[in-house]
């Protein structure tokens, strides 16, 4: 009998943990020039509009691969979706003199913003990069993607697709 109340209580436990982790976090990030956003006041309230948040990183060639990949559709995207892709660094202070060259040199015309790794990690629960969030446009978080594989860009459109017609 204390096994069963043990279970249901470890049960209960995941389903809300799970729930809390739907709402996009208040967390701050930084833009290039030192300025705090906070990722909730600015993209959870989004009035409509749909956020892909993607965590990468200047080492991380993956990450480069999937912000490349994106890149592409990214314009289309934006017509047909309404969509803001904000790409989160979380290179380290000494890393980040190469974030706005590179980001410069592949032309990606996205929100680019700076964080901590850890808190970023432990405020949106994962471990490692690429990390890409699809928000909606109530802000919550309704799709998370790990790694990077070519085409995942067309499984994150579909979702794209699904929310935009909400």
């Amino acid at each position: 009998m204390k096994l069963k109340y043990c279970l249901t209580a470890l049960l209960c436990l995941f389903i809300l943990s799970v729930q809390a982790q739907k709402k996009l976090p208040n967390v701050n990030a930084k833009t290039l020039n030192g300025k705090t956003v906070n990722l909730l006041e600015t993209y959870g309230k989004n009035d409509g509009k749909l956020t892909v948040i993607s965590f990468w990183a200047t080492w991380c060639k993956p990450c480069q691969n999937e912000l490349d990949a994106i890149s592409y559709l990214y314009e289309d995207w934006q017509d047909n979706y309404d969509v803001e892709l904000v790409a989160i660094t979380i290179d380290t202070r000494r890393n980040m003199a190469q974030v706005g060259p590179m980001v410069e040199s592949k032309g990606w015309e996205y929100t680019i913003l700076s964080a901590v790794q850890s808190d970023m990690e432990n405020a949106f629960n994962f471990n490692f990069i690429p990390q890409t969030f699809l928000v909606d446009k109530k802000g919550n978080i309704v799709y998370t993607h790990s790694s990077y594989n070519p085409g995942d860009e067309d499984e994150l459109e579909k979702y794209l697709a699904k929310y935009a017609a909400q």
